[in-house]
């Protein structure tokens, strides 16, 4: 299980099983620990999301971007230049 500090957190193994012992912590690499960020900071603005404007507008906010991202549509609109 992911922890909001950025560590793994093993589940629970019996004793001789080759698994990783209970709350173990593992070295995450450099891209898990950038990964790991970006999570805190999406829930960061789904908390704001969820404080301002309630849990469905969040909630579609959310699935609306990962539909957009799975159907390779543009998440912002480019800018209008009007000179």
């Amino acid at each position: 299980m992911m922890s909001k500090s950025g560590t793994l957190r093993a589940g629970r193994a019996s004793a001789g099983d080759g698994k990783v012992p209970p709350n173990a912590q593992i070295e995450l690499s450099e891209e898990d620990r950038s990964k790991d960020a970006f999570f805190v900071q999406l829930a960061d603005i789904a908390e704001a999301m969820i404080a301002r404007h309630g849990k469905d507008f969040a909630m579609g906010t959310l699935v609306l971007t990962a539909r957009f991202i799975a159907e390779d549509k543009p998440l912002t609109k480019p800018a209008v230049n009007h000179s």
